[in-house]
């Protein structure tokens, strides 16, 4: 595996939780500034540094950091983390924003991952097995 493999992935994930809170705060006339985006993006971003400590707990497991199974790891915990901590600080956790969330969440961080797979499988002219 390549230097810094896992920190680079980790960082795409956490850039996709903040996309997904500017996208959200841009959608309802919110700042989408830098205190702005800290007060919608941080419950969501303990709940990646939750997927990611999992992540790093089963690399001996075998988990590759751009495959999938490390895609779920990060997004559920992402989503239930983040959900639970808007709701004990009094933030909106209505069913609406729990569907839209779970699914752009997932689109954002499994889907980065199989465009990723296939650009990688496309260039190697193989269907083999990306290792990383």
């Amino acid at each position: 595996m390549k230097p810094g493999l896992v920190a680079r992935v980790a960082l795409v994930d956490l850039a996709c939780v903040l996309v997904f809170a500017a996208i959200g705060r841009a959608s309802h006339g919110e700042d989408v500034g830098p205190a702005g985006l800290v007060t919608t993006a941080w419950p969501f971003a303990a709940g990646w540094l939750v997927g990611w400590v999992l992540v790093l707990l089963l690399r001996a497991a075998r988990v590759r950091p751009l495959g999938p199974v490390a895609g779920v790891l990060v997004w559920l915990p992402t989503v239930v983390v983040g959900m639970v901590l808007r709701a004990a600080t009094g933030a909106g956790v209505e069913t609406s924003f729990v569907v839209v969330a779970t699914v752009v969440l997932g689109v954002f961080l499994l889907g980065w991952r199989g465009v990723t797979t296939l650009v990688q499988r496309s260039r190697r002219g193989t269907a083999a097995h990306v290792d990383v």
